[in-house]
């Protein structure tokens, strides 16, 4: 049967599972937006590329499966390629459809012309352009291969309109049955050997995979060794943060009595995470040419074993095989002893970080940070992207269930929005909350009218201090009295929301947080809530002073 690109294109998407994909419409691919017309896949209609790629890497945090954007050659390529870096750092799966000028005028320098796979190369897994149509079913069933194996990341495909619009007859690809790595029983039992030896060991978490029967199993495995387990940065939801072996996450303001930790383990069994430059606090709790703990290092690509830190044992597994395989080689629900009061100490650590610092301002975010941990539901989801306002969030906010936040361990700015706006997509009877600041919440909030056409409602809650917080700490540090290009001016956020047909308050007493808070879900669509922050709000340990 003959069919024109698009439409080989789209029926492949079907038979690979696709439910939603993310698009800002463009001339270079038209015969695509023909083949999803009556596809039974939902567009989603972004107004900016940028935006639209976050929420594609946002739909691939939670699902497991690539996270589908499509968008048009040239600016609309380069405005995506944030949402692409985000997912190669965070490792997540997601597919790039880029449309591409007529292959035939090739190197002309046409309208928009640009060589994906040189501009591309190093921010993703891999990156073709598709030149026959014939080829199209081959070419996205190897995307989907490629962004699912081994350690995930995103996929590029620059589809060329002339090759889209033209006509084959070809069958659509077999995936085949997946291929999963498995591990002997020995190197499990090596791992529970070494850690059985261990007097001071730490488990650290992190990375792609998991899932709410993984985190189940490594709470089981954390009870049945007694050994505590830190989360890797931004993946605080791996293991419920009230259990007594959860002792918190290391992220860019670590804890520094869990810092401490990780200087004095002895033994450091790492699952799923890559063990970055964040989690070492710049390879420094950790020095990599001398390691001072025994290391255990379980991921799913064999090439991240190793190549930082040398293992003493490396299984080239996901995270979740690995702790299923640790739970089977331990052989015994009888609880270890000999780690109690390693991990005590460690709870009690985590413990007293969760003791509010009080900041300055009628309107505090300790204080609102608490009161959202005490009251949302324990599967709310938590979003947000880069800025100072994140440190109360991850320093305060007690994460009970997996699959309850998304943020990007690349430090993205903007990333919250659009993955709230994604979160409340793919779960509309649960609640979907971004934190952000002033600055990030500007990089994206045009996709508010992305929320209310497609329905989603997220609530939105900006904590506004006038400044990108982040840069103004940093300058404060190394340039004192010295400001420079970090003041901002913003909205009236709460009245641009209204204006977008969402929902809109603004909070300049603590006191009226709780109850806008309940009108804004109450609203039934897109919420801002603009916390107007004292000035002098700079970290959760530190404050401007006076007279600035």
């Amino acid at each position: 049967m003959m069919r024109h690109g698009g439409k080989i294109l789209s029926d492949q998407l079907v038979k690979l599972g696709v439910r939603r994909v993310f698009s800002v419409p463009g001339e270079s691919f038209l015969a695509a937006l023909d083949g999803l017309y009556d596809s039974g896949i939902a567009n989603i209609v972004c107004r900016q590329e940028g935006g639209a790629a976050m929420m594609a890497e946002a739909y691939g945090k939670m699902t497991g499966q690539p996270g589908v954007c499509f968008v048009t050659r040239g600016p609309g390529a380069t405005n995506a390629s944030a949402g692409v870096h985000v997912a190669m750092q965070d490792s997540t799966p997601m597919v790039l459809f880029v449309g591409q000028i007529d292959n035939r005028q090739t190197d002309r320098e046409t309208f928009q012309e640009v060589d994906y796979k040189a501009m591309f190369g190093g921010l993703c897994k891999w990156v073709a352009q598709v030149d026959t149509t014939e080829r199209l079913p081959e070419y996205i069933a190897r995307a989907f291969r490629v962004a699912t194996s081994g350690r995930p990341g995103p996929v590029v495909l620059a589809l060329p309109e002339n090759m889209l619009s033209a006509q084959a007859d070809v069958p659509d690809m077999q995936m085949g049955a997946p291929a999963f790595a498995t591990a002997g029983d020995m190197a499990f039992s090596a791992v529970i050997a070494d850690l059985m030896d261990a007097v001071a060991p730490l488990i650290v978490v992190g990375g792609p995979h998991w899932s709410a029967e993984a985190a189940q199993n490594l709470t089981k495995f954390a009870e049945i060794t007694g050994i505590p387990v830190a989360a890797g940065f931004r993946r605080q939801d791996y293991m419920d943060n009230r259990h007594p072996l959860y002792v918190g996450d290391l992220n860019v303001g670590v804890n520094p009595k869990l810092a401490k930790r990780v200087r004095d383990a002895d033994c450091l069994l790492l699952l799923g995470t890559r063990f970055g430059d964040i989690e070492t606090q710049g390879y420094t709790l950790v020095d990599p040419a001398k390691p001072h703990a025994a290391i255990m290092h379980c991921h799913a690509d064999m090439d991240e074993i190793g190549r930082v830190y040398a293992a003493d044992v490396g299984i080239a597994v996901k995270a979740p095989v690995a702790i299923a395989g640790l739970l089977q080689a331990v052989a015994s629900d009888t609880p270890w002893d000999m780690h109690r009061d390693w991990a005590a100490g460690a709870r009690a650590d985590y413990e007293s970080w969760l003791e509010p610092v009080e900041s300055p301002g009628a309107v505090k975010q300790e204080e609102v940070v608490g009161w959202l941990s005490e009251n949302l539901p324990d599967d709310a989801v938590l979003t947000n992207g880069a800025g100072n306002y994140a440190a109360w969030l991850h320093r305060y906010f007690v994460y009970k269930q997996h699959g309850t936040q998304l943020a990007p361990t690349s430090g993205s700015m903007g990333y919250g929005f659009p993955a709230a706006v994604s979160a409340s997509l793919e779960y509309p009877n649960r609640t979907v909350v971004c934190l952000a600041g002033d600055g990030c919440f500007q990089m994206t909030l045009n996709e508010m009218s992305t929320a209310v056409q497609h329905g989603a409602k997220p609530i939105v809650i900006v904590m506004n201090n006038g400044r990108y917080g982040t840069i103004r700490m940093h300058q404060e540090k190394h340039y004192p009295g010295r400001v420079s290009g970090t003041d901002m001016a913003a909205p009236d956020f709460a009245a641009l929301a209204r204006a977008y047909g969402g929902h809109g308050e603004t909070v300049t007493e603590g006191a009226q947080f709780a109850a806008a808070f309940n009108r804004a879900q109450a609203s039934g669509t897109v919420a801002v809530i603009e916390c107007v922050l004292d000035p002098k709000v700079l970290s959760t340990g530190a404050s401007l002073p006076d007279q600035d």
